[in-house]
């Protein structure tokens, strides 16, 4: 074989040689294509399986760690919680409605997979300025997308965030979350065990998009990328609805041993995976594979990314039912081929074998690399730029006006708006708070959720990036009065053969273990995104982390918004001098530079349980951290959220600046009614956490005092208006 034939396909010189030592023979041209997509990067993990070990995975309460199609963790009663995060970046830079809509539609099949019903979907944005016709024109693609799936599934897309730098204009990141509910007695593994048992395709027919899709997403945008626009899948979550009902009533009957997806790599993945697991081998006829398009070889029907696809593996016996079942559904379900026992993938086209290998030489013998790491040349410039230096503002009301107005910060209701998040009618807090909230039904248990990243932060220090984002995402769910359970990861970043970015990655999952194992948040899953980077230009490293956590007593739960005359503000956690990577720094300022915000991860996990301990004991009627804007904008977004102002007063000997939009970490501002005060402030002394009180609720007004001094009084009308107008504004242009 031409060497330009395997490149082309994505394998190096060095990893044909492999594949031929592995086989003992030089592979066919089928054969290259399956490992070419197997031991993609996006498949693969080879540059980043040595670093995803140092992640905690194991905890009591986790029922299905990594290597499986979703994390599981057990919420008590016999029921588990399922959750995923996945990316879809590369294929929603070329086309972002069906990019972003198959996201959702995958992410999804990887929940009821597990055997779970699928509940919640959450999404996690990035895009460059809005400024530009190019990223106004992805966003509203992306967003039309995950709105079009999610809505026709009847699923609610009840949480995300939405972050806008220049560092995404040629590489948005689209990374979506799903959520189920399952009895632990309905859990099921992509395992095809049993030699001798049918291997069934269940679901859509399969055409020719998406064919080498995850080599394109294991490799650089460029100027030739949107001739990739073939490789970008076209979904139908009307069908995908169907397929849900449909192996949701099979895995009632007990009918199968295994189930698996058919994502990334197709035919190829499911078969071979399924197979890895159980230790067995896998006879696939692609003749038999029900097509929609004519002509299609071999090789395209086994690696097309075709949607709505599963592949399942009976119980002996149980065949004709699962057909009646698809039947009933208006699914096919063929008998595509056989679990067989000499651990070999082996396919055929009816009498002829075209490709033979080893099915654990797909999924266990990818080659690892491990690149030199080495520090980015722009960091030490950045880090250590004096900051103090930086004029104070004259007007510090007219600041606070800029940051509302920031698309960073601004209202995202533009967004959600176009989501249904009350689909399902378990949606009892949707987007907007710190945390979506979710009945349990039957039982008077909530599930909390949510998705946190910051890659400012991660660009000037990926460590501290990455344990933000946990220690984040933790708090927000603390802010609702949910305990945190897990969390499952979207590592977004450049190219990792280059030493600068391996050293980014390496950081940043260091953080984000040291944060886990302190806050006792295992990661049970998730995707690793690499070659984010348009004509060399990386993103910004961007670890995504999302968190699930359960509420106990689902009327305990608590909310953002201040609503009662009178409550106590009370200010959980300390402000430091830092305001380096700040949303404040970038847009008065038009700086990237500091260090993030320190993080003492001991102090935030008492700062945590002093605010769940608080709401549980019902001393608490409002709670929100402050994060991105400081505490002058926490300030602010508790007044929007809710019905009334506050007069807030302020004393230190910070800057004023410093004390209004440092973004310092491990802080809530928590509103409880006077005769709680002391029982908090108790509480916080109990836990050895600082706590102060800050000011009073009521009136229309949010006015801040700092020593005494006023620092701005803006109403909550203005504020609302300003902060409500700023995104539509901008896509309006």
């Amino acid at each position: 074989m031409e060497p330009e034939v395997y490149r082309q396909m994505g394998l190096t010189d060095t990893e044909f040689e492999k594949i031929k030592e592995i086989l003992g023979r030089a592979p066919n041209y089928v054969e290259v294509g399956l490992f070419a997509v197997m031991w993609s990067e996006h498949c693969g993990y080879k540059h980043s399986r040595p670093v995803l070990q140092l992640l905690p995975t194991e905890a009591p309460w986790v029922l299905q760690g990594p290597g499986e199609n979703a994390g599981i963790i057990d919420i008590g009663d016999g029921q588990a919680v399922v959750f995923k995060i996945e990316s879809h970046n590369h294929p929603s830079a070329i086309e972002p409605f069906q990019g972003a809509a198959t996201g959702v539609g995958g992410i999804v099949r990887d929940i009821f997979a597990m055997g779970a019903r699928p509940i919640a979907i959450l999404d996690s944005l990035r895009f460059g300025p809005l400024d530009d016709p190019r990223n106004r024109y992805l966003m509203q693609g992306v967003v039309a997308g995950i709105a079009f799936y999610g809505n026709c599934l009847g699923l609610p897309t009840v949480a995300g965030e939405v972050y806008f730098d220049p560092s995404y204009s040629g590489n948005p990141l689209v990374n979506a979350m799903a959520v189920g509910i399952i009895d632990q007695k309905d859990i099921r593994r992509g395992h095809a065990a049993g030699v001798g048992n049918a291997a069934m395709l269940v679901g859509a027919r399969t055409g020719r998009d998406g064919i080498h899709g995850a080599t394109f997403a294991s490799e650089e945008l460029g100027e030739a990328s949107e001739e990739r626009r073939p490789s970008v899948q076209v979904g139908d979550p009307f069908r995908e609805k169907l397929l849900i009902e449909a192996c949701l009533d099979i895995i009632k009957e007990d009918l199968i041993i295994g189930m698996q997806d058919m994502g990334a790599a197709g035919l190829t993945s499911s078969s071979c995976e399924m197979a890895a697991r159980a230790g067995t081998g896998m006879e696939i006829d692609v003749a038999l594979v029900p097509r929609r398009e004519e002509g299609m070889t071999a090789y395209e029907v086994l690696l097309s990314e075709s949607q709505e696809r599963m592949l399942l593996v009976p119980k002996q016996g149980a065949e004709a039912r699962i057909k009646a079942i698809c039947q009933h559904w208006g699914l096919e379900a063929v008998i595509i081929g056989r679990v067989t026992g000499d651990g070999f993938l082996r396919i055929k086209e009816g009498g002829q074998v075209v490709a033979a290998v080893p099915a654990r030489a797909l999924t266990d013998q990818c080659p690892v690399y491990q690149v030199e790491r080495r520090l980015p040349f722009y960091l030490d410039d950045l880090q250590n730029r004096d900051l103090s230096r930086l004029p104070e503002p004259a007007d510090y009301g007219q600041v606070l006006r800029r940051l509302l107005a920031s698309p960073n910060l601004a209202s995202k209701e533009w967004v959600y708006r176009q989501y249904d998040y009350m689909v399902r009618t378990d949606t009892v807090a949707g987007p907007g708070g710190d945390a979506a909230v979710l009945r349990v039904k039957g039982t008077g248990k909530g599930l909390a959720l949510t998705v946190d990243g910051n890659g400012r932060y991660s660009y000037l220090d990926p460590e501290a990036g990455g344990a933000i984002a946990v220690a984040e995402a933790a708090r927000n769910l603390s802010c609702v009065g949910a305990r945190p359970l897990g969390i499952t990861d979207c590592l977004n970043f450049g190219n990792p053969e280059k030493p600068e970015v391996a050293w980014q990655f390496y950081q940043a999952v260091t953080g984000m273990s040291r944060a886990c194992r302190v806050l006792q948040t295992p990661v049970t899953g998730g995707n690793v995104s690499f070659y984010n980077e348009t004509e060399g230009e990386a993103i910004y490293p961007t670890p995504v982390v999302g968190m699930v956590g359960l509420i106990p007593d689902i009327e305990k739960r608590c909310g953002m918004g201040w609503g009662q005359e009178g409550d106590v503000l009370i200010l959980v956690g300390v402000t430091l001098p830092e305001i380096g990577g700040s949303e404040y720094l970038a847009v008065v300022h038009g700086l990237v530079a500091g260090r993030p915000p320190s993080l003492n991860l001991e102090r935030e996990a008492a700062v945590q349980e002093t605010v769940r301990q608080a709401i549980a004991s019902g001393l608490v009627t409002a709670a929100h951290d402050c994060a991105e804007g400081g505490l002058a904008v926490a300030l602010a977004e508790s007044a929007l959220a809710g019905t009334v102002g506050a007069v807030v007063e302020l004393a230190g000997d910070l800057r004023p600046d410093y004390l209004l939009f440092s973004e310092s970490q491990s802080r809530v501002v928590l509103a409880v009614p006077p005769a709680a005060r002391e029982r908090v402030l108790a509480l916080a002394r109990e836990k050895g956490v600082p706590a102060a009180v800050i000011g009073r609720c009521g009136g229309e007004q949010l006015i801040v005092k700092i020593n005494g001094c006023p620092m701005f009084n803006l109403g909550r009308g203005e504020m609302e208006q300003i902060w409500r107008q700023s995104i539509p504004a901008l896509m309006a242009r």
